[in-house]
């Protein structure tokens, strides 16, 4: 996590901040000389939401796609695991999703890094500059000829709208609220337990939705009908449901209601 500290350190003094109407050219396809290569041994975190688009599009359970494809970190500062994507076991290193001439297999639900690059977002919650603006910059790595071949010319705002990337900005927001949320800068400490359910209610949605259903659960918390309907069939629904328990789980907010009388256990 040192690495990931001093990148940011490194955008916030370095590089140059711009806006959504910013301009920069670049292209990204089989035509380009280095197509492939920023594929192979990168670091891409997933979030909770990347995972649920990942295991649906390839047709498997959460658990099983984080147990072949994934690995996961300690975060020391923020007490939160995080979920790395894995590199082959190979000498290339590449990205389990991409073919040499097709290019990302999974491109319609591609993570959102993947979307983004080489545009890179950084946020005042994300930086110890809390009175700063959102803003984007360009990742310029000497691998990426995106920029010298016969680019095209995009405004960011473009960019993001043409990769799909409001798609994943509400699942990224909410993410943030928890991740930087501010038990964590008032010193306080998770138990494993706690760490363990932040980690099943985002990440490992299908065992969340065993322990909603399968469990206790719903004879001690209070949902409404119409939300349990929407989470059995909807796993975007499920993760939202699953950001409103961990704020209550970890952090005591008043996002789930309990059951009150005398049936409740």
């Amino acid at each position: 996590m040192k690495e990931l500290d001093s990148f940011k350190k490194n955008i916030l003094e370095q590089y140059p901040r711009l806006t959504a109407e910013d301009e920069f050219r670049f292209s990204c396809n089989p035509g380009v000389s280095c197509f492939n290569q920023c594929c192979s041994d990168v670091n891409i975190f997933l979030t909770p939401y990347d995972v649920l688009r990942l295991k649906n599009h390839l047709g498997i359970s959460s658990e099983k796609f984080l147990e072949k494809y994934t690995q996961v970190l300690g975060d020391r500062r923020q007490q939160l695991p995080t979920v790395q994507l894995l590199m082959t076991d190979t000498p290339e290193k590449s990205c389990h999703f991409v073919h040499p001439e097709q290019g990302c297999t999974v491109y319609s639900n591609r993570p959102w890094p993947c979307r983004m690059y080489p545009v890179g977002q950084a946020s005042p919650a994300e930086t110890e500059y809390r009175d700063d603006k959102k803003f984007y910059f360009l990742l310029h790595e000497e691998v990426c000829k995106g920029f010298e071949e016969g680019g095209k010319t995009w405004t960011i705002a473009e960019w993001m709208k043409d990769q799909g990337v409001s798609e994943y900005d509400e699942f990224g927001e909410l993410y943030k609220e928890v991740a930087f949320h501010k038990f964590f800068e008032q010193g306080k400490v998770l138990t494993p337990q706690k760490v363990e359910m932040f980690f099943m209610a985002l990440y490992n949605l299908d065992k969340f939705k065993e322990f909603i259903f399968g469990s206790t659960f719903l004879e001690r918390f209070e949902i409404a009908k119409e939300k349990l309907d929407k989470i059995i069939r909807d796993d975007e629904e499920l993760l939202r449901f699953g950001f409103d328990w961990v704020k209550f789980a970890l952090f005591g907010e008043n996002t789930i209601q309990i059951k009150t009388g005398p049936d409740t256990t």
